[in-house]
């Protein structure tokens, strides 16, 4: 048999050519997960019946797994013809009823119907992910979104356990300790978004009502987990999106329930899967969370309900216009954010966070238009990125301000109207917006859906005090700019004018401001600088300005130009230093941490890092002993103290005596904080494997296993990083999560002379790699494991012999070799100390 990774990677050709011969009406699916609890049992029976319409003679349906048992087409049986992947079926009639039984294989990698048992009861849980092609690792299936169907599930599972999919049951057929369940057949859905989850789930019951329309709502999540879900804020949320995007689509929720559940070891944020939405268990706090984290996770909330009606209702035809969802679910989770929640502050996030992984995703050789070409699914696995979000939301927000906001959820209207259950292309958006507004649309997309890359804009004077805003690789932006003077300290605006700037010159008057603010309110997609009058402004008065977003931009154009280069590394740590205990949002400060650790590791200099990592764990540790006790930023404080302890023992003393419950004041230790302290100890080595049984003894969970796993890994010995290395590459039996925690332990500390000997050997597998495992854990080994070191040789001499590599796997190498070619750009760029 063929290699199933040979034929795995299916193209935009040839699923289009199958599309033009197949037209699919309706799909059942009966799965037997009767004998899931059983560990040893590796596999599930699992029976598609597909009945299609055909025009040519044959045809293949996707198919993963252990075994394909039967073929039956229109009543007479085929000889199996499987080569791993795909099912070869000949003798089409017009009409045709096609019936498969196979074995699929529970997954412990996230991608198809994930397994997993749960360490505190025993229990086991279940829940598919396909996105993008992985319903074929559950059920016999035409794997691509324009081949749309009806489908019908049929489970069986053990008695007692909630049985879900993307309808309602429709009847049960009890047995002796197992149980049936025939769900209501769907409306039209693509493959990809089809859904089972099966277990103890515990459950949450409400409901939402708008006049005539009921729409159940269930919550669900591990019983183990259910005393910290926030169940009350996630049904509140979930209430607050569907009155919003009722009213802002006019197309009434199409989809029945609405049934959401966390569920573990998941490998994304959520999936829009129509009635049955799945969330990864991290938006269920074990103790505090800050209102950042809430905040984040309301967002996420939204962003799949408005998939909705973007991506469910309305699919793309191919992975090419991919942004016809996500770009759009991304600019609505943050509108209606702001608009419909408590989170006003939704576009500081979006500014601040959202769009700086944008900025960086953008900035990478394999950066590529919103509008992507994907012409295969390795392609689209790798295109749910910074740009396709993030980027694509910052341009709609563009765009409603080009074409007005009534106009453009107007068009929003008419295409689904036009549209529903159907699939399309950016033309039929555009076709929409266009008859709506009576603005040239088209231009504006070729400008920033059809092109790539991002703009700096700067503010220079010239000696007689002419002012221009410098704008590299043009494009056309509306946007504000902001004069500010400071007043007894404090940045005060003055005006804000507002202008097109589309040249690489635009003349712009100071007017003496001391503060000269480029985007003012985030208009625009665009690296924004401050010139060096502002730039003195800001280091001294930061943390004075009034207006979170403006604070933003700001925090968010000091981090731009240090990643860049031009603002020294050191004194982007001196403005943190002074300003970012004194940052009064959340979400904000949250970021700031973040980018100020990153700046430590990776821009600083070899000869002055270990200076500066300890001037950061002392500002860190000062500041959580400042902070107000009980704050979101006291436990923002101690979670950067913690990392921070990883990489210097000075506060290891304090950090035993806070595991010891000497914490400061008003500090929740929780679980995941004990864990991040300990485990920044025995990175450190000075706690050992004793330290780690007794935590676990504490919280045996599966976090707390999981973080046990990385603390062992993240000893500072070389026999240790072996045995992880060795664990990642080879421990099949390894989970999701339990692979990054043998990842994040190899590399815990920035320990390069721990592990740089396995540099060499890291070249040597991957390609093995990519052929052997999955994508998505091949992805993590080649992205967690890709040698931080001092040299871009290995990784060139890689390139060149590998021409013929996959395409995916050239993609994800480049991509890390220009995190590292920027790390050492950027240090090298730093002034010499006098």
């Amino acid at each position: 048999m063929t290699s199933p990774n040979v034929t795995a990677n299916l193209t935009r050709e040839e699923t289009a050519a199958r599309a033009a011969g197949i037209t699919l009406h309706r799909v059942r699916v009966e799965l037997d997960l009767t004998g899931a609890p059983e560990r040893e049992r590796s596999g599930f029976p699992t029976s598609t019946v597909l009945e299609f319409d055909a025009t040519a003679d044959a045809t293949w349906v996707d198919f993963i797994g252990e075994s394909v048992d039967r073929v039956v087409l229109n009543g007479t049986e085929q000889a199996v013809d499987w080569d791993g992947a795909r099912i070869r079926v000949t003798g089409l009639a017009a009409q045709n009823t096609l019936t498969v039984e196979a074995v699929a294989a529970y997954s412990r990698s996230g991608e198809g119907m994930h397994r997993f048992h749960d360490p505190v009861d025993g229990e086991t849980y279940l829940y598919t992910q396909y996105e993008p092609a992985d319903s074929r690792r559950v059920m016999a299936s035409f794997e691509q979104p324009d081949m749309k169907a009806s489908y019908t599930f049929v489970v069986s599972a053990p008695a007692g356990w909630q049985l879900l999919s993307n309808q309602r049951p429709e009847h049960t057929t009890p047995g002796i300790g197992v149980q049936t369940v025939q769900f209501a057949p769907t409306l039209p859905i693509s493959s990809y978004i089809t859904s089972v989850a099966a277990g103890p789930y515990a459950r949450i019951d409400d409901e939402w009502r708008r006049d005539d329309q009921v729409v159940e709502l269930g919550l669900f999540c591990r019983a183990s987990l259910l005393q910290y879900l926030e169940s009350e804020e996630f049904l509140t949320v979930t209430k607050q999106g569907l009155d919003f995007f009722t009213d802002a689509f006019a197309f009434p929720y199409p989809w029945g329930k609405y049934d959401q559940i966390l569920v573990p070891e998941y490998n994304l944020g959520a999936m829009e899967n129509p009635g049955l939405v799945t969330f990864t268990e991290s938006y269920i706090s074990r103790g505090a969370a800050t209102d950042a984290q809430r905040s984040s996770r309301a967002n996420t909330i939204l962003h799949e309900m408005a998939h909705m009606w973007f991506g469910d209702l309305v699919t793309m035809r191919w992975w090419d216009d991919l942004w016809l969802k996500e770009s759009f679910a991304d600019y609505m989770g943050a509108h209606a954010l702001g608009a419909a929640t408590r989170f006003e502050d939704a576009w500081v996030f979006f500014a601040n966070r959202r769009k700086a992984w944008a900025y960086q995703q953008d900035q990478l050789p394999t950066t590529h238009p919103i509008v992507a070409d994907i012409p295969d699914l390795e392609a689209a696995k790798l295109n749910f990125d910074g740009i396709t979000y993030a980027k694509g939301a910052s341009v709609l927000k563009q765009l409603v301000a080009y074409v007005g906001e009534e106009a453009f959820f107007e068009g929003a209207r008419r295409y689904f109207a036009a549209h529903a259950y159907g699939n399309t292309t950016l033309d039929d958006l555009l076709v929409q917006l266009e008859d709506v507004s009576g603005r040239d649309v088209r231009t504006w997309s070729a400008a920033w859906l059809e092109t790539s890359g991002v703009s700096t804009l700067s503010f220079e004077e010239d000696a007689d005090g002419n002012g221009v805003i410098m704008q590299t690789d043009p494009r056309p932006h509306r946007l504000r700019v902001g004069r500010y003077d400071v007043q007894d300290g404090v940045p005060e605006l003055r005006d804000r004018a507002e202008l097109d700037v589309t040249d690489e010159h635009t003349p712009f008057e100071r007017a003496d401001a001391d503060l000269v603010l480029l985007n003012d309110e985030d208009l625009t997609y665009v690296k924004a600088r401050l010139d060096e009058r502002s730039l003195a402004t800001v280091e001294g008065t930061l943390s004075a300005v009034e207006d979170a977003l403006a604070r933003g931009l700001i925090w968010a154009s000091l981090w731009n130009a240090t990643r860049d280069g031009e603002l020294p590394a050191q004194r982007y740590l001196a403005i943190v230093r002074r300003h970012a205990a004194a940052e009064r949002d959340i979400v904000l400060l949250t970021g700031v941490l973040l980018n100020a650790q990153f700046a430590v590791r990776h821009y600083v200099p070899a000869d002055a890092r270990s200076d500066e990592q300890g001037s950061w764990l002392d500002l860190s540790w000062q500041a959580l002993q400042a902070a107000d006790a009980g704050s979101d930023a006291q436990l923002a404080w101690a979670r950067a103290f913690a990392e921070a302890a990883a990489y210097d023992d000075a506060h290891g003393d304090d950090v035993r005596r806070m595991l010891d419950g000497a914490a400061p004041e008003g500090l929740p230790l929780d679980p995941d904080l004990r864990w991040q302290l300990l485990t920044a100890l025995t990175t450190t080595g000075t706690a050992g494997p004793e330290d780690v049984e007794a935590e676990l003894r504490r919280d045996d969970t599966a976090s707390g296993r999981t973080a046990g796993r990385r603390a062992l890994a993240s000893r500072p010995t070389a026999e240790v990083r072996a045995a992880a290395w060795d664990a990642a590459w080879n421990d099949l039996t390894l989970s999701n999560d339990h692979l990054d925690a043998e990842i994040a332990g190899f590399r815990a500390g920035g320990r390069r002379d721990l592990i740089a000997g396995f540099d060499e050997e890291f070249f040597e597998r991957i390609a093995a790699v990519w052929g052997e495992r999955s994508i998505e854990l091949a992805k993590r080994l080649v992205t967690g494991l890709f040698p931080a070191s001092d040299s871009l040789e290995p990784a060139d001499a890689w390139l060149a012999a590998h021409e013929d590599a996959p395409a995916a796997l050239r993609r994800v190498v480049i991509e890390q070799r220009d995190h590292l070619s920027r790390d050492l750009r950027v240090r090298a760029a730093q002034p010499v100390a006098d």
